[in-house]
């Protein structure tokens, strides 16, 4: 870990700006879609809103958290009386109050109480900023949480549309920090290309990566997707402890959750050991190649999902079965919209709407035949711009040039 770039690259960023932005896409989009305010109650999304933190992955699966943003005011964060002091002095948040947590592993029998209590306070904060209380936007919410508000008068509708559109359009010192937090995955990635040899489980490979990226300030990895040799065909295969022959393709998503809580996204595959590669893993390569860089240049703004999708590369017969889940999809804290299928894939929710300038978003490959020995995961960011796509990633697609 002698390698760490310097931390000056994070500190530099003006993170307060980059609260601003958000605070005034989320208002921008609440006054779009005629809403007076949002209950907030995705971590990311709260990550988003609020510029805080408390126990991300802990709070995914227990509700404690949440906040209310406002179109045209400022938002108020509700967090764990034990936690409030963490987004203390923050000029993204109003004030933060005490949350009242209804989850049945935290409070059991009384759950239906405290939630109607916490339906109260909804309400209350609501009216403290001159917002009705017959309708509410909410980017998720569980069943106690819309009965309790029901019960009120007050109707949820779906609010996730809100933060989605929000998030999209990134400002310019956004963007900087996106390419910051991006350059240390970069580094954790040539220190796995390092460690990765014939004789290290997939495991431990994966370990490397996660340690890399948390050395060099990460935070969590949302998923395990790094195998080698057969276990790469089809994807989606977590690493598990098989051990990594010579010769091998070794494939992996990062999926690192990195500085700032941006999502460093980039999928690479290359042959383990100092082998060429077969053919048969050579012309894998080369098609996940001329897949990335045939998409990447049609990016453009005003370009619609639908007509990205007709124009993209056509993977041959026998790799089109077991294709990726997506062609694009919006990068910033995580996955964000907008999500293109492939036309394959229409019949599963495809949808259309057109690239805007200022978006981030991560392009796909998978090549793997179906019943064939190997696979090939390649994946870039690329930011796009009124000047056409740039390729965010520093980190050549052919390992050989690391």
């Amino acid at each position: 870990m002698n390698d760490l770039p310097p931390i000056e690259s994070i500190r530099s960023i003006d993170e307060r700006a980059v609260r601003a932005h958000r605070a005034e896409r989320i208002r921008l989009e609440l006054r779009r879609q005629q809403h007076e305010a949002v209950l907030v109650v995705d971590p990311v999304n709260l990550r988003y809103a609020t510029g805080t933190r408390n126990m991300q992955v802990w709070t995914m699966h227990n509700i404690v958290r949440y906040a209310l943003a406002f179109a045209h005011g400022p938002t108020v964060l509700f967090d764990l009386a034990t936690g409030r002091h963490l987004s203390a002095g923050l000029e993204s948040v109003s004030d933060v109050r005490a949350s009242i947590p209804f989850d049945y592993m935290l409070v059991a029998d009384n759950a239906e109480t405290l939630a109607a209590r916490w339906a109260g306070q909804i309400r209350e904060t609501l009216r403290e900023h001159g917002c009705g209380t017959d309708i509410l936007a909410a980017d998720r919410a569980d069943t106690l949480m819309v009965r309790s508000l029901e019960k009120l008068g007050t109707q949820v509708v779906d609010g996730k549309s809100v933060l989605e559109h929000a998030r999209a359009i990134k400002s310019a010192e956004e963007i900087r920090a996106f390419r910051a937090s991006l350059a240390t995955c970069e580094e954790s990635v040539r220190s796995l290309r390092e460690f990765a040899v014939p004789g290290i489980r997939e495991s431990e490979a994966f370990a490397h990566l996660v340690g890399a990226s948390l050395a060099r300030g990460g935070e969590y990895p949302e998923t395990r997707l790094l195998t080698a040799g057969p276990r790469t065909n089809p994807w989606f295969r977590e690493a598990s402890d098989r051990v990594m022959q010579a010769g091998e393709l070794l494939s992996f998503d990062t999926d690192l959750i990195g500085p700032m809580g941006f999502y460093n996204d980039l999928s690479r595959s290359w042959v383990i050991g100092e082998r060429r590669p077969t053919r048969t893993q050579a012309t894998l390569l080369d098609l996940a190649r001329e897949q990335i860089a045939h998409n990447i240049d049609l990016l453009r703004p005003g370009t619609s999902f639908v007509e990205f999708a007709s124009r993209a590369f056509s993977l041959p017969d026998a790799y089109l079965p077991n294709r990726y889940a997506d062609l694009v999809h919006g990068c910033g804290l995580g996955v964000e919209y907008p999500f293109v299928l492939y036309p394959e894939d229409a019949d599963d929710g495809m949808y259309d709407g057109v690239f805007e300038a200022d978006v981030i978003v991560c392009v796909e490959s998978y090549v793997g035949a179906v019943g064939g020995p190997e696979g090939v995961k390649l994946e870039e960011p690329v930011l796009i711009t009124e000047d056409g796509p740039q390729a965010l990633s520093a980190l050549p697609r052919d390992a050989d040039d690391f």
